[in-house]
């Protein structure tokens, strides 16, 4: 058993608490965008957890570029699935806002830069992802059920046949 089988338990016993859920939104982001930012795209803190990316989308209100590490549904067919829980807080997370404006994004995944079209699942088709999501990280059920909203879930496919392009140090940081 490795180093983290063993925090994979307590961390997911210490997403499920009042304080995590206070904390975490205000920490883990900052942290997360300045490894992945120091690590030239290739590391984000959670990734040994659970997988992650980095969405690189526009506010739709400022025009201003936002970096916002996600937890993701990696699917074979080379798109993610991502879940708009924010921590099971009751009002929707500015980036699914963003992508709603602008759907057409990118992401950082696994040290590359992958141009994505963001798009909106229905009800049917979130029932048939969400246990997929809920296998990755379990605590996604809690956060859901807890915002009391009707959570946001996006497929961010590819655009294109070349998608996986190695990151440039400074692209998109």
């Amino acid at each position: 058993m490795g180093y983290w089988d063993l925090i994979r338990p307590l961390s997911l016993r210490m997403s499920r608490s009042a304080l995590f859920q206070r904390l975490a939104p205000r920490v883990l982001p900052p942290l997360d965008r300045a490894a992945y930012r120091l690590s030239g795209g290739r590391i984000l803190l959670g990734q040994k957890l659970m997988p992650s990316l980095m969405l690189f989308t526009v506010g739709h209100r400022t025009g201003l570029p936002r970096r916002t590490p996600l937890t993701c549904v990696p699917e074979p067919d080379g798109s993610f699935v991502v879940t708009a829980s924010n921590f099971g807080r009751p009002r929707h997370p500015a980036w699914s806002e963003n992508l709603l404006h602008s759907p057409e994004v990118t992401v950082g995944y696994g040290g590359r830069t992958i141009p994505v079209t963001a798009r909106l699942l229905g009800p049917d088709e979130q029932d048939e992802v969400l246990p997929r999501v809920y296998a990755v990280w379990p605590v996604y059920r809690d956060y859901i059920e807890r915002s009391g909203r009707q959570v946001r879930v996006f497929r961010l496919l590819p655009r294109r046949s070349d998608h996986a392009k190695p990151r440039h140090r400074h692209a998109n940081l």
